[in-house]
Parts: structure tokens; C-alpha cells; sequence
């Protein structure tokens, strides 16, 4: 029997989340270590100190609109990674334990055809994945640097609006808030799509093996030598597909509806933006590159659904 190793086609998305502090090394979860220290630095203080002073600026802001529609426009985003996150982390122990079991003989290529059924749609995903890594490091490059292509850091402004309880115009307090801002920036983009991209995933080992399946009932006499066994092979594979598919929609329901009420919101206040700005000043440039990208990643959300919907309609006919 061929054997498909699934950590090792992604392997690049699991790295980056064991980097981010969200994927404990091997089928480990969070425990008193050296690695949840780093993983509870990363996410309290560096990403909950960012999300903090965001939320504690609408306090401020709240009176003028343009101020209000900016903050809201940034921190919602990034509340709802901190929720991404959160479920995440809370469920790691399920989701490792989801993805060791496609290593059951059931989920495996019986032959090349099927092989090669598995690398077209992995290959898909490996290209979403590409997609999406190169416009989180454009997009982290871009809010990093905002001060500086807007020339407002000659004023002491920052990357983001938001409110400290100490005066950040001062050195070093000024340059020690622009760093801790950028590493918020950097680890809630990358958390973010990594967490989507890893969901992704999964969608497409539910219509691989919906590929599988469906080859195997096309050769049921040719699958195991007998039509009998091959038939109950299948009908077991089919039971595993759908309480595979059923575990991937508990772990991720919650997080895929805020991801479409924030998307939402967000998209609703980056067209309000937009009017309140020049559509080609840097600073319109960037809402409307921000509001593609949004946009995108609900497309691909949606996408990488409906071919699962398709797949699986596919063995009822």
C-alpha cells in the first residue's frame, strides 16, 4: 500500500505555527515548559498588549468618526484572531488528534491513480498557502512601515492608532512602543493566516479522500480482489470521511462564523474609509489593498467549501 505522508505536504504551515508558539512540538500539547512560556509570551503580552491599547483607544476616539472608523477598521481583525487563537490552542489536542488519523490504512492511496488524485488537490493548497504567505509578508512590510512612507514618524506617530498610559512620543519609550507594535503586527498576520491556511488543509484531505472513495467504488471488484469486502471497505471508508469531516466542523465552527461577522464589519467600515480619503494616497492605497485581501479570504473560505460540498454530493449520486 503507498503511503502519503500528510504532515510532511504540510509541513511549512505546521512549522510556522510551532514558530508562532500555537503547535507543541511533535503530539505534545501545553504544558508547564519552556515552550508554553514562549507561546503565553507571544500571545498575553505581545498580542494582547497590542489588542489592549487598540480597544482602550476607542475610549478616546469615540467622537471623531474618521479616528473611530480607523481604530474599529484595524481592531476588530484583530480581536478575532486573538479568538482564532484562542479556540485554537484550547482545541490542539483534537486537532493533532484529527490529523494523525489520516494515517489510518483507510485513508490511504491504494494505487498511483489515487497518488496522484492527492497531489493535484495538495498542490492547490500548497499554491493558496504561497499566495497568502507572500501577502502577509507584503501586508506586515506595509503596516510596519506605515509611519514611515506616510512620513509621520518625523512626529513620533505609530503604526497603528492607540492609546498607553505613559507618553510614547519620548525616547526610548517611543521606539520600545514602535517595536512592541510591529511584533504585534507581524505575530496577528501570521497567526492569522496560518490558522486559515491549516483549516484549509483539512478541507482538502475531506475532498481527497472523497476522490479515494470514489475511485474505490468505480473498481470495487479490483480494490481488495473481492466485491463483498471491497463493498464494505468502502462503506467504512464513507462512515470515517463523514466523522472526519463532522470533527473538522466542531473544532472550527466557532471560529469560521466570527471570521464572517468581523469580515463583515470590517468590509462594511474599509468602503466608509475609503470615502474619507484619496483612493490613491498611500493611505487609500493600503484600505483598499487591506480590503482585497479581506475579501479574498472569504472567497477562499468558500471555495475550499463548496469543494467539499461537491465532492461529498458526488457519493450520493
Amino acid at each position: 500500500m503507498l503511503k502519503l505522508d500528510w504532515k510532511y505536504t504540510t509541513r511549512e504551515n505546521i512549522l510556522m505555527l510551532h514558530l508562532l508558539g500555537l503547535w507543541p512540538k511533535e503530539d505534545e500539547v501545553y504544558k508547564l515548559n519552556l515552550y508554553s512560556t514562549y507561546a503565553f509570551v507571544s500571545t498575553v503580552v505581545i498580542m494582547g498588549g497590542h489588542n489592549l491599547f487598540q480597544i482602550l483607544n476607542l475610549c478616546f476616539v469615540y467622537k471623531d468618526l474618521k479616528a473611530l472608523a480607523t481604530t474599529i477598521f484595524t481592531t476588530s481583525e484583530e480581536v478575532l484572531v486573538s479568538v482564532k487563537i484562542y479556540f485554537f490552542t484550547k482545541n490542539i489536542g483534537g486537532v493533532k488528534k484529527l490529523l494523525n488519523s489520516l494515517y489510518k490504512d483507510s485513508f490511504q492511496p491504494k494505487n498511483e491513480k489515487q497518488v496522484d488524485l492527492a497531489n493535484s488537490s495538495l498542490n492547490v493548497w500548497k499554491i493558496v498557502y504561497g499566495y497568502f504567505l507572500f501577502i502577509t509578508i507584503i501586508s506586515s512590510i506595509i503596516w510596519s512601515t506605515l509611519p514611515f512612507l506616510t512620513k509621520s514618524v518625523e512626529k513620533k506617530q505609530l503604526p497603528l492608532s492607540a492609546w498607553y498610559p505613559y507618553n510614547n512620543t519620548i525616547s526610548p519609550l517611543y521606539e520600545l512602543t514602535f517595536l512592541h507594535q510591529v511584533l504585534g503586527i507581524w505575530y496577528i498576520i501570521l497567526s492569522n493566516v496560518n490558522i486559515d491556511t491549516f483549516f484549509y488543509a483539512l478541507l482538502t484531505c475531506i475532498v481527497i479522500q472523497c476522490d479515494i472513495l470514489c475511485d474505490n467504488c468505480k473498481n470495487l471488484e479490483s480494490v481488495n480482489f473481492n466485491f463483498n469486502q471491497s463493498l464494505i471497505f468502502c462503506i467504512k471508508h464513507q462512515k470515517e470521511i463523514l466523522s472526519f469531516a463532522q470533527t473538522t466542523n466542531e473544532l472550527f465552527e466557532t471560529v469560521i462564523l466570527g471570521h464572517f461577522v468581523t469580515s463583515t464589519v470590517v468590509i462594511a467600515t474599509t468602503l466608509f474609509m475609503i470615502t474619507l480619503v484619496d483612493p490613491l494616497s498611500t493611505e487609500g492605497l493600503i484600505i483598499v489593498f487591506y480590503a482585497v485581501a479581506i475579501i479574498t479570504e472569504i472567497f477562499v473560505y468558500c471555495w475550499f467549501g463548496n469543494q467539499v460540498d461537491f465532492k461529498v454530493s458526488l457519493l450520493t449520486t
